[in-house]
């Protein structure tokens, strides 16, 4: 969704919007400059497209806004940018624009972008509504609902979601949990959908170079504390905070490494593959949530097997084909989809 040709999308938003070759450049400008660590000239060559229109600019306005960087803090301003943007179809903007009203408590205003961040797959949002849903604050209570959105911000990677995922389990039954299950599955080829209706629309990823969206982390919702009564308390509602940094600066330290798993004396030739990442932390997140949702995982070793840029996680190994093909069957009963590899 972040992602496209540099050149070609110029020309959508050229001929969309009816901006000047230069007025572009003055955006892709400002990238450059905020890559450097000059905020302040990439301002300065925001201000001009980001008043004619242009809502990649927009966007970027409301990034400097909200973190201080070239311009004071302010989240008043880097709302209303980031609102221009959105009204414009700009997806990380309307991303940001829901996560703000819902952090100024605005909740009934921040809801419908929300629910179409959360339907096109995005974790935070995701993690915000599925927490609402738990306690039945500002959504209908509907703990399947919970249970669905909180799985699917997990298996982005979300830290948050997969402690809350922990702690509903000592709440919601088990057959509501697999009812749940099921649903996450269904959202997952939902989000694909709407991801592929988005990306032939009138702007399915920020043009010329615009700064990607900065990382909101949700708080950690603190959850209950069990209660004799047979009703448990809610979970308290997330307070989403702005991030420390956008993409352009520095990355944020890695966490440290997790010790290296025990082999055991298996053998065979097939395998299971459970997810491919970028991101070698997704991959030991997603397979610390799988142990806890699927038993048969449980004793299984890992592999983080890479391949260029990308972390491959499979589990194994299995004797024969047919016994990777069952554990691939009971994976996916649980929300996950998997391939059977030969190594």
């Amino acid at each position: 969704m972040r992602h496209s040709k540099i050149a070609r999308h110029l020309l959508l938003v050229s001929a969309v919007f009816g901006f000047a070759s230069p007025a572009l450049a003055d955006v892709k400008a400002g990238v450059d400059a905020w890559g450097r660590g000059d905020y302040k000239t990439a301002i300065s060559e925001w201000r001009g497209p980001s008043a004619a229109g242009d809502a990649d600019a927009q966007f970027n306005m409301g990034q400097a806004y909200k973190l201080g960087r070239g311009v004071p803090a302010d989240l008043a301003q880097a709302e209303r940018y980031y609102k221009m943007a959105a009204d414009q179809g700009h997806l990380q903007a309307s991303d940001n624009y829901g996560l703000i009203l819902f952090q100024k408590k605005r909740q009934q205003e921040a809801l419908p972008y929300l629910q179409a961040s959360a339907n096109r797959g995005e974790p935070r949002a995701q993690y915000v509504l599925g927490t609402g849903h738990f306690n039945g604050d500002f959504v209908e209570k509907d703990w399947i609902k919970a249970y669905a959105l909180m799985t699917r911000a997990s298996a982005a990677g979300l830290p948050q979601a997969t402690s809350n995922m922990a702690q509903m389990d000592k709440y919601i039954p088990l057959d509501q949990r697999r009812s749940a299950i099921a649903l996450a599955g269904q959202m997952e080829q939902n989000e694909k959908r709407v991801r592929t209706a988005q990306a032939g629309g009138l702007r399915p990823a920020p043009s010329s170079g615009a700064l990607q969206t900065a990382q909101l982390p949700a708080s950690k919702a603190v959850m209950p504390v069990p209660a004799p009564a047979p009703t448990p308390k809610p979970v308290a509602p997330p307070v989403v905070k702005p991030a420390p940094a956008v993409v352009a600066a520095p990355p944020a330290a890695k966490p440290a490494p997790a010790p290296a798993p025990v082999r055991t004396a298996a053998s065979g030739n097939w395998r299971v593959q459970l997810g491919a990442f970028g991101d070698q932390n997704k991959a030991k997140s997603l397979w610390n949530n799988l142990e806890k949702r699927v038993p048969a995982l449980n004793g299984m070793q890992p592999y983080l097997v890479a391949a260029g840029s990308v972390t491959r996680l499979q589990t194994g190994p299995f004797a024969t084909k047919a016994q990777a093909s069952k554990m691939c069957s009971t994976v996916k009963a649980s929300g996950n989809d998997c391939i059977v590899k030969s190594r």
